[in-house]
């Protein structure tokens, strides 16, 4: 079995419930205390033994490619001022992993951007974080889904439960137990109404996919939203080859939605060494 050293990161979304900020900023790189939402994405992707990572990005986005090269203007600044460390911390930014950028030229879905790194991926399996979810774990959840992927030899589904409210929104998924936590997959669903969900099993920002998924996404017609979903090309691996779904551990946020960033960036900065106690009584003054 080819072990997995390739991850794939969609950016290009619009942002459109992030507007009016979205306008002039990527979501992708509004900030959780100091760190671009990007940024966790790609230390995810590199702890779970990631090397080679792409981003697919589209019009506006160029500050997501900016934030992972080097800056010499902050390099001459820092190491002029006696903080080579701080310079030596800016750039292993863009030393991380070998990262590369490709730019989805039209807006039509998830599963059309991922079919975008064909040629990058190759025939090899790869991991796919969705760039709207940030999840902060101890084990990270690429790693999380590796585990289940290297034991079963299928594609892998980071999923969560979700209330019938939400899974209406996403997507629902049909399910039988392999072991704690680990799911044999049979169906699934995008954005399913009431009468047709299988569970409230959904895939929330993260999948390992065998090369396979391209000459599906190749054949699959537009769907939910008018768009080529992901989740339609999974169903397909599914039915025929077979997929596993991973109950992972972490707290997910939704940071393309304005009340998850803010979420993300009190809890996150409860935890921050320099914002953590400051900010722990700020709020407590706040709400009292």
């Amino acid at each position: 079995m080819k072990k997995v050293t390739k991850a794939v990161i969609p950016a290009a979304g619009l942002g459109t419930r992030m507007l009016p900020v979205a306008k002039g900023v990527p979501k992708e790189m509004l900030p959780i205390v100091d760190k671009p939402c990007m940024h966790y994405l790609v230390e995810e992707a590199v702890a779970s033994g990631i090397t080679d990572i792409l981003i697919i990005t589209g019009r506006g986005k160029d500050a997501i490619e900016d934030y992972f090269d080097y800056n010499l203007e902050y390099n001459n600044k820092l190491c002029a001022s006696g903080k080579e460390e701080l310079a030596r911390e800016m750039n292993a930014i863009a030393d991380m992993a070998n990262i590369t950028f490709l730019r989805q030229k039209e807006a039509k879905g998830l599963g059309h951007a991922v079919y975008c790194a064909k040629s990058f991926v190759g025939d090899e399996p790869f991991a796919v974080l969705y760039g709207d979810d940030v999840i902060v774990s101890e084990v990270p959840v690429v790693k999380q889904l590796l585990d289940v992927y290297y034991k079963y030899g299928l594609g892998v589904a980071g999923v969560k439960g979700v209330t019938p409210e939400q899974i209406v929104k996403y997507c629902s998924l049909k399910v039988d137990p392999l072991e704690q936590g680990v799911y044999k997959v049979s169906d699934m669903i995008e954005k399913p109404s009431p009468d047709k969900i299988f569970s409230l099993l959904s895939i929330l920002g993260r999948v390992v996919l065998p090369p396979e998924i391209f000459d599906i996404l190749e054949r699959t017609p537009r769907g939910a939203g008018n768009e080529i979903q992901l989740t339609d090309a999974m169903r397909e691996l599914a039915v025929t080859k077979g997929m596993t779904a991973c109950e992972f551990e972490g707290k997910r946020y939704d940071i393309g939605s304005k009340l998850g960033l803010l979420m993300a960036n009190v809890e996150q900065g409860l935890k921050h060494p320099e914002t953590g106690e400051a900010f722990r009584d700020f709020l407590k003054r706040l709400v009292l």
